[in-house]
């Protein structure tokens, strides 16, 4: 279970986050629904194939990583440029982990057989994830499977955006083409967290600037009866992806590409 050591930037997200989302990751409304979309998109990619090698390309607490590893059996390789969310990763028993910029990964090309990476680009200053998709492309075999989420469109901006040093969102249009400049082939892309769009704007674009709200986390505990209510869009939101749907707009999007090189059926 050792560490390997291998960075250099400072594009990272707020050490003081990890604590707050280490406590809130197993119950809170937002990550179970992502949970839920996630697993609903990936679990029949998983049982039409077989992945031996997978890369979380900034893991966090490593809690990602864990379920990935109980669900499909898969050999997770956790990757994190900070030493606080590598402590939480390694406390829940996590093997082969490293420490490194997922601008410079310290692997071999071709090493993995898929690479997920979840929230973590927007971390990098705008047009320095380049740098991190074409690491992703060099790591991956031959129709290796990529799949990135991210936060999308900047008129969400908000802040909790501010407090966990998130530096830049994408469109749809943005995020696709930058894949497929790093060699990638999009497969499907779609906005998430789309239901709740407008009480995301009239909190973001209204509340927050009129308060004067500081920078701060946005993942505090809510009364059970709120996070319920808040959970149920993305709960909807999963099992229409899960039958293949797209949505127009949303807080984040999805994307699921291959390495360019043996042809492979879409999912759309």
């Amino acid at each position: 279970m050792g560490l390997v050591q291998c960075y250099h930037a400072n594009e990272s997200v707020n050490p003081a986050e990890f604590a707050n989302v280490a406590r809130a990751e197993h119950e809170f409304w937002w990550y179970r629904g992502m949970r839920e979309i996630l697993f609903r998109l990936l679990d029949p990619i998983a049982r039409a194939r077989r992945f031996e090698r997978i890369l979380e390309a900034g893991c966090g607490t490593g809690h990602l990583s864990k379920l990935f590893q109980e669900r499909y059996g898969w050999a997770m390789f956790p990757l994190d440029l900070s030493g606080d969310g590598l402590a939480y990763a390694r406390r829940l028993g996590l093997g082969r982990l490293t420490q490194a910029d997922i601008r410079t990964l310290p692997f071999r090309g071709a090493a993995f057989d898929a690479l997920l990476s979840m929230d973590v680009i927007v971390h990098l200053e705008r047009g320095r994830e380049h740098e991190a998709l074409a690491e992703f492309a060099r790591v991956l075999k031959p129709d290796g499977l990529l799949v990135v989420r991210v936060s999308a469109l900047d008129l969400l901006r908000s802040r909790h955006s501010e407090f966990a040093h998130e530096r830049q969102r994408f469109t749809r249009a943005r995020l696709a083409a930058a894949a497929e400049q790093a060699g990638f082939r999009v497969e499907r892309i779609t906005y998430l967290n789309s239901l709740l769009l407008p009480v995301a704007f009239l909190k973001f674009r209204v509340w927050e600037p009129l308060t004067g709200a500081a920078p701060r986390s946005g993942v505090a505990p809510a009364p059970k009866w709120l996070d319920r209510l808040l959970y149920l869009p993305l709960r909807i939101e999963a099992g229409w992806v899960g039958r293949g749907g797209s949505l127009p707009l949303g807080q984040s999007l999805l994307l699921v590409a291959r390495t360019r090189s043996i042809a492979s059926p879409t999912l759309v």
